[in-house]
């Protein structure tokens, strides 16, 4: 697959206090004919809250409006996502929108927390309440630190979910700075809310440079399972993967072929990082982050 770059869509403007700066994550769904590509956007402390960006489906780079007001705010003193909330996946469920995101904890021997939770939409996209004040995906087994990173499809009769968690080491020091280290995993659920099925290890490093994975997207062709995805290195930070599988646990990586690589002089030309795959009638777009994971904002690419 190659993909053309399209350019910048949009970075944070500091319009309003909440929207100073990121523009992370794009997750984009159709409302009302006009694509909502929902981001995380943090104030100037670093604390991220959930917006979107409308845009024309048949050409994103136009821009229609951009949210006034979080459609999900941090959660109450002491919850799991007291300190910020980015969208991660969205999904059509029996006629409501599940948005999937990640929540985030301070923490004091460790610098953050990071676990999934789950917010509904019954009125097409417009407005979000929370499943629960706990996460969905919770600590589990050595995942102390985080299961996060999701991605969630609905697919031969069932949900999947293929996301990023901690592993039993957790954290490693590089250039003096604390780093996580992160693993992908699989698990399943009957309604897209209780995920008990015992996840498995379904991605692992391909070389000492990598430590962590960044959210996945997976999508079905045929019988294949296909996903693009980020990796995390000590060398170049960020860039995005592309791997292929039969039945979503074991992957084979064909990184090379992404099609897709930093720009030149660009926002965009250090690391790459989240894409979300979208098909629009015959469009076929990549959302991404470029440089700092979305300082510079998100942009997106076509497929040729």
């Amino acid at each position: 697959m190659m993909w053309k770059k399209k350019g910048l869509i949009y970075k944070a403007d500091n319009i309003y206090p909440w929207r100073n700066q990121f523009a992370m994550l794009p997750t984009p769904i159709l409302v009302d004919n006009k694509l909502r590509i929902f981001i995380g956007i943090c104030d100037k402390d670093n604390v991220g809250r959930i917006g979107y960006v409308d845009v024309n489906p048949n050409n994103p780079s136009e821009v229609l409006c951009v949210s006034r007001e979080p459609v999900l705010d941090i959660g109450r003193k002491g919850s799991f996502d007291d300190n910020g909330v980015v969208p991660i996946s969205v999904i059509e469920c029996d006629g409501k929108i599940f948005l999937y995101y990640v929540g985030f904890q301070l923490g004091v021997n460790v610098p953050y927390y990071m676990f999934g939770g789950l917010a509904i939409s019954v009125d097409g996209g417009h407005t979000f309440s929370r499943y629960s004040e706990s996460p969905i995906l919770d600590r589990c087994g050595d995942e102390i630190y985080a299961r996060c990173g999701i991605n969630v499809i609905y697919d031969q009769g069932i949900y999947k979910m293929w996301y990023i968690g901690s592993n039993r080491e957790g954290w490693t020091t590089s250039g003096g700075k604390l780093r996580p280290l992160y693993i992908m995993k699989y698990t399943e659920s009957l309604d897209g809310i209780h995920w008990g099925k015992e996840p498995i290890q379904c991605m692992s490093y391909k070389n000492d440079d990598e430590h962590g994975f960044g959210r996945p997207f997976v999508w079905r062709d045929g019988n294949m399972l296909k996903m693009y995805y980020s990796i995390r290195t000590y060398s170049r930070g960020y860039y995005i993967g592309y791997a292929e599988s039969y039945d979503g646990i074991k992957w084979n990586r064909k990184d090379e072929l992404a099609g897709i690589d930093v720009g030149v002089d660009s926002w965009d030309d250090t690391n790459l990082s989240y894409p979300y795959i979208y098909k629009y009638n015959e469009h076929i777009y990549m959302f991404y982050n470029g440089n700092g994971c979305g300082k510079t904002g998100f942009g997106y690419a076509e497929l040729i």
